[in-house]
């Protein structure tokens, strides 16, 4: 998996090195050799990844991961720093300040793969949420700008068979978060499918195989995106290796400091929380794409994409499809006597009443204006009249009440119903024949169901 990285660091001799190593192993490469420069081209082209030298003139490297991070055209671009300082003071200023992880020269090289494989994984992730994001916003189906999404007052899972250890993990988590401490794995694996922010695990446990527990968590749907911190040996570089190669997010080394498990822990969870978000509003601008706003039914697109479907299998031999074309009675009359307004409450008053009167396995959606369809699958033409008598008489039987009470609205409703006739049926065709259905309805006095055979 390749990816675009940029290198930053004074000193071209380094750039250099780094340069070779990725391009030998396939990744784009570009540099900077300052701070400034690196912010200009990370706003222009966004890499992937920034490798960061902690160490130059000018602005050093905590100073340029906080602006990119500061800057949302950049804050979602993973920064790893590199340093020649293994300081624990500068490794907790640079997660604090936003970076992904620290690499310590001279640079670990399967390491440093390792890592770079792990960041790009996730910024795939990334990449497309945000590119779907940015549609939905382009075709006006979301709107407004996200949350705060801060990395605090989360619910961590400690995964540990330690008891010591865990309960330690969790006391220093409590001031900010709400850990839960679990000994045992598969009470945990059932844990982690509930509302969590956050696992972190012993990958080195005596009692089960932590990363064999993480390799669980990402083969199951329902944890696949959970953010994992694993907790390793600082002398266990094969574990280390290993944990990134099969989706740990992040590696703690023991014995744990407090103020870095604390920004780790910070960052995971924010990072998560930002993934939740363009998630979420995924799923919103799909749901409105195929949802009517003012009814809350689904609308013409959805249900031609489902009938075609429908209809092709009762054409090879499945079963019969009827569809029921629904036309609210004198609708322009409302509109032109009590105004737009009451004309809405109606639409909405009479998608209620449509959908609590067809099957959970029926279709209701608003066709356009007053019109309104039920997909009715595995339904023959018989049962399609009596389902569209019950909904006519539903609506008839009891007055509309708009403007908060103050008026009574009657309000009928003139129903076509048809249903598939053979192989060579078509679902316009099949909506067709309602609408003759409709139209037949409105010309013999209105308030009618009439019935339209192939």
């Amino acid at each position: 998996m390749s990816a675009r990285i940029l290198v930053v660091d004074d000193i071209e001799a380094n750039v250099r090195l780094l340069e070779a190593k990725l391009a030998a192993e396939y990744y784009e490469v570009s540099t900077a050799m300052d701070g400034q420069t690196a912010i200009n081209m990370a706003q222009r082209d966004p890499p992937d990844i920034i490798l960061l030298d902690v160490m130059m003139p000018g602005i050093d490297g905590f100073t340029v991961c906080r602006k990119l991070k500061e800057d949302p055209a950049t804050r979602h671009i993973p920064v790893v720093m590199i340093t020649a300082l293994d300081g624990r003071a500068d490794r907790i200023q640079g997660l604090e300040a936003g970076a992904s992880d620290f690499l310590t020269k001279p640079i670990d090289d399967v390491m440093l793969f390792a890592r770079v494989r792990s960041l790009t994984r996730f910024k795939l992730v990334i990449d497309e949420l945000r590119q779907r994001e940015a549609s939905g916003r382009r075709i006006g189906v979301i709107a407004g700008a996200a949350a705060r999404l801060d990395g605090l007052g989360g619910r961590v899972l400690v995964v540990d068979d330690n008891e010591r250890q865990a309960e330690r993990l969790a006391g220093e988590l409590a001031a900010d978060h709400r850990p839960v401490v679990e000994t045992d794995p598969e009470t945990a694996r059932v844990s982690a499918s509930g509302p969590v922010d956050l696992v972190i695990v012993n990958a080195a446990a005596k009692g089960f195989d932590g990363l064999r527990f993480t390799a669980a968590l990402r083969s199951d749907e329902r944890t696949r995106h959970l953010p994992v911190l694993a907790l390793v040996d600082p002398d266990d570089r094969a574990r280390m290796v290993k944990a990134l190669e099969i989706g740990v997010n992040d590696i703690l080394t023991r014995p744990v400091d407090p103020q870095e498990l604390s920004a780790r822990a910070k960052t995971q969870i924010q990072r998560k929380r930002y993934t939740d978000y363009l998630r979420n509003n995924l799923d919103h601008s799909l749901e409105l794409a195929v949802t009517d706003q003012l009814t809350g039914l689904h609308n013409r697109r959805y249900m031609v994409g489902q009938l075609e479907t429908l209809v092709r299998r009762a054409a090879m031999g499945g079963d019969e499809v009827s569809a029921l074309l629904i036309d609210i009675d004198h609708f322009k009359k409302i509109n032109d006597t009590f105004g737009h307004d009451i004309g809405d409450e109606v639409l909405r008053e009479f998608a209620l009443r449509l959908a609590s009167n067809v099957r959970a396995i029926d279709l209701p959606c608003r066709y356009g204006g007053e019109e309104f369809t039920v997909i009715m699958p595995e339904t023959r033409m018989a049962d399609a009249l009596r389902i569209a008598e019950r909904i006519r008489k539903h609506v008839s039987a009891s007055p509309f009440k708009v403007a908060n009470g103050d008026e009574m609205l009657t309000v009928t409703v003139s129903v076509g119903v048809s249903a598939t006739g053979g192989p060579e049926d078509t679902p316009e065709a099949l909506l067709k024949r309602a609408d003759e259905g409709v139209y037949e309805a409105k010309a013999s006095g209105r308030n009618t169901v009439v019935g339209k055979a192939a």
